[in-house]
């Protein structure tokens, strides 16, 4: 399929596909499954693939988000809609639209107590939800609401019953979801049928990342019916016969007489950098086109992107995990920058993109951080979406020239990593090693080294505020008393850390990423300088019982400790599952535990938590697996399944990592993603996505050659459009539930010995042949590791 847009006019042209695109792989996404104790991000079916327009309805947004983080939006659990809402990215949610008739009301109400205010039961038998179009009836009110978008404008239609007190509440005014409390907000009627405004906010994680800086949000919108009159509001109250409102809870009411079935449509333009940008938006994408116009285009770009990667199969349940999972991927995170190149900046100032490398103009994006995303977004990115790696690189570097650091998390250019460390140098890297370098090469080595190396004036909001001490010790110190440090929960400074293992091996990890990258552009004294850090992991591991303990400056390691204790020296998660965090140097650490115990010890481990399913067991809480052996459903343990391929048992790589998919993931509301568990940003899909295919990198593409290790395609056949415009096709002969072990393989006909092949030769297509059988062939794969070269 291929979408015209032309002086405003829209076409839409089917042309001859294959693969993928000549199937309908929408009907295998469902975005209601893992839709209890969902993110803010996560339930928005009105958008196109990284859209800035994310629509969706919200059960609970106005309820906000105390510590910045938790689920809030949707719950599966909740049975009343307060509004459909416009934005949703990480630390950024904002102005919300509702349908009603009958006594007005401007409070949308408690989830306990729906007639409180204007929010309205519904019945998930009468919703519909699909990549780019949600319907909805809502009870109270016999309106049904649809929505859909183009990258940056919304779209809602809404049909009434007969009725001469009919509304459409505009609530710009309070916060939604992630946003933190509205600091700012305006909104006024332009003439009959046109709105615009702006809302200002400042979430929890800009306030303690950032604190001078700000979120805006700016609208522009066409209603298709002028109203017969319009009544404003404000936290004061109500206001008749008003077209303007400003300040916190500020909003408008547009009043009809409606007939029966009678249909009114919005069309709303966004920005995050003005009004006139967002007008410019809503005239670029939309501006001769219908909502039924702008749902075939928005279902058809959904179709082309996720047809990108076709899997065939008798199972449909997990062809529906596997597209539903590609989703999330490419719905994770959003575009920030307008139609005009114009993208927000620091202090909700507005700045202009310029292209430094070759290729289109890269789009700036909202991002949340990127921690473990090299072990499934940027892979699967570099496999068939290099463009929106190459947009990721762009944003962090302009980022960089901005204010002089990455940002691991960004909320409009504003810093709001929740996690204090900074893998963004790593990530730049990777996409260095694959090729993909429509950036400025030199200016990105030097914010990759900065972000390993520099800690003098060092931002607070990019993290790593404990390089110094890296640096210097070449481990980072644990600090017992910065538990709790003046009200402040988790210190970080120059001397050390809480998080002092986790941190340890982190900046290891990086700082190879960062030494290959130095390597390949000839910074020799840089290379050394970071390869000697990459070894930090080896000054934390001790020797009398093989675990990363926390260590002191004088070089001793702490007392009392227990390795299933979270928190204490490590971040989201345990001694236990960190002390495999060295996915830089797998040989390394194999030979520092012995291999015989690195197995039995790996092994057990998936034994063990193949119980609680792999993570938290079926508490529905984010953190309910970080107690445990092993946690799937948080980023630190994402590669460590993948292991046994470097320890000579590669059958187990193939075992563990095909019972994950099959059990952590399911296709229920409330067991999507384990059992609440944290998908940031459709990383956990991302990993099901690339790891149902059988390719994998423990070490994120940051070898100066990376490589791509092979595990259990679940798949009879995958098609894949590669982002070099070649194809690749995997197939699996004979797999199934039973038949997860591979017994033979070839590349384009030549016989495959290793568990793991260069990602270059992968990349030139062809054919990837798995014979599958259900008993271990212990033979294949297991006499040559993939490479561990320091």
């Amino acid at each position: 399929m291929k979408l015209i847009f032309k002086a405003g006019v829209w076409a839409l042209a089917l042309l001859a596909a294959e693969g993928a695109s000549a199937q309908n792989v929408l009907k295998y996404v469902n975005p209601n499954i893992g839709t209890a104790h969902s993110r803010w991000f996560f339930y928005t079916p009105a958008a196109v693939p990284y859209g800035m327009a994310k629509l969706a309805p919200s059960t609970n947004g106005h309820y906000g988000n105390p510590s910045g983080w938790e689920a809030v939006g949707y719950d599966t659990r909740q049975n009343s809609i307060e509004g459909f809402v416009h934005f949703h990215e990480w630390q950024v949610g904002g102005v919300s639209f509702m349908p009603t008739t009958g006594e007005l009301r401007t409070q949308p109400g408690d989830l306990d107590k729906p007639a409180s205010g204007y929010r309205s039961h519904f019945d998930r038998k009468n919703q519909v939800a699909e990549p780019g179009y949600y319907k909805v009836l809502l009870d109270d009110y016999g309106i049904t609401a649809e929505l859909t978008a183009t990258k940056r404008v919304g779209f809602h239609r809404y049909t009434f019953p007969k009725s001469d007190q009919a509304h459409i509440i505009l609530d710009i005014g309070n916060k939604q979801g992630e946003s933190g409390d509205v600091t700012d907000a305006s909104i006024r009627m332009v003439d009959a049928t046109h709105v615009e405004g702006f809302v200002s906010t400042y979430p929890k994680y800009v306030k303690t990342y950032d604190p001078s800086g700000k979120v805006n949000m700016y609208f522009f919108g066409e209603i298709s019916k002028a109203p017969a009159n319009v009544g404003a509001f404000t936290a004061a109250g109500a206001q008749p016969d008003t077209k303007s409102a400003a300040g916190k809870g500020a909003g408008l009411v547009l009043n009809y007489k409606t007939t029966a079935q009678e249909k009114i449509e919005l069309k709303i333009g966004l920005s995050y950098t003005s009004i006139a940008n967002a007008k410019a938006n809503l005239l670029a994408e939309a501006k001769s086109l219908t909502f039924d116009q702008a749902r075939t285009a928005a279902q058809a770009t959904w179709q082309r992107e996720l047809g990108k990667i076709a899997v065939e199969g008798p199972s449909e349940q997990d062809k529906t995990k596997f597209y539903t999972g590609l989703f999330h991927a490419l719905l994770g995170r959003g575009i920030a920058s307008d139609v005009n190149g114009a993208y927000p900046k620091h202090g909700g100032q507005a700045g202009q993109l310029v292209a430094s490398g070759p290729g289109p103009k890269p789009e700036f994006m909202n991002t949340d951080a990127i921690w473990g995303g090299y072990w499934n977004l940027t892979q699967l990115w570099a496999l068939s979406y290099p463009e929106w790696y190459g947009n990721y690189v762009n944003t962090e570097l302009q980022v960089y020239r901005d204010k002089g650091w990455f940002g691991d998390g960004l909320a409009n250019s504003e810093y709001v990593s929740g996690v204090g460390t900074n893998f963004v140098g790593l990530a730049v890297a990777g996409a260095y090693q694959v090729g993909i370098r429509n950036y400025d090469v030199n200016l990105a080595y030097q914010a990759v080294r900065a972000n390993e190396l520099n800690y003098r004036h060092r931002a607070f909001g990019s993290g790593k505020m404990d390089v110094k001490a890296f640096t210097q010790y070449g481990y980072v110190p644990f600090r017992e008393d910065y538990k709790q440090y003046q009200g402040e929960w988790y210190k970080t400074d120059s001397t050390g850390s809480y998080f002092s293992n986790s941190h340890t091996l982190e900046y290891s990890y990086s700082a190879f990423a960062a030494a290959q990258m130095a390597k390949a552009l000839g910074k020799k004294a840089d290379y050394e300088q970071l390869l000697k850090l990459s070894n930090g992991w080896q000054k934390i591991l001790n020797p009398q019982n093989k675990l990363m303990q926390p260590k002191l400056a004088d070089g001793t390691f702490v007392g009392n400790f227990n390795p299933y204790e979270p928190w204490r020296g490590f971040q989201e998660g345990n001694a236990m599952q960190y002390t495999f965090y060295v996915p830089q140097n797998p040989a390394g650490l194999i030979e520092a535990l012995g291999r015989d115990k690195f197995n039995n010890r790996l092994d057990s481990l998936f034994t063990a938590s193949a119980k609680t399913g792999f993570g938290g067991g079926k508490e529905i809480d984010a953190f309910a697996g970080i107690k445990a052996i092993y946690n799937h459903g948080n980023q630190p343990c994402l590669h460590i399944s993948w292991l046994f391929n470097f320890s000579g048992q590669p059958w187990l790589t193939q075992k563990w990592t095909r019972q994950i998919c099959d059990e952590f993931y399911g296709t229920e509301p409330i067991h999507g993603y384990g059992y609440g568990q944290d998908e940031d940003q459709g990383q956990l899909g991302s990993w099901y996505v690339i790891t149902s295919l059988g390719l994998f990198d423990v070490k994120g593409f940051t070898d100066s050659r990376p490589i791509i290790e092979l595990g259990s395609p679940m798949f009879s056949k995958s098609t894949i459009q590669l982002g070099n415009k070649k194809q690749l096709v995997i197939e699996a002969k004979n797999t199934s539930k039973q038949n997860m072990y591979v017994q033979s393989a070839e590349l384009n006909g030549k016989p495959l010995n290793n568990c793991w092949l260069y990602r270059d030769e992968l990349m030139r297509g062809g054919r990837l042949v798995f014979t599958m059988g259900p008993q271990p062939n212990k033979a294949w794969g297991s006499k040559t590791p993939p490479p561990s070269a320091q």
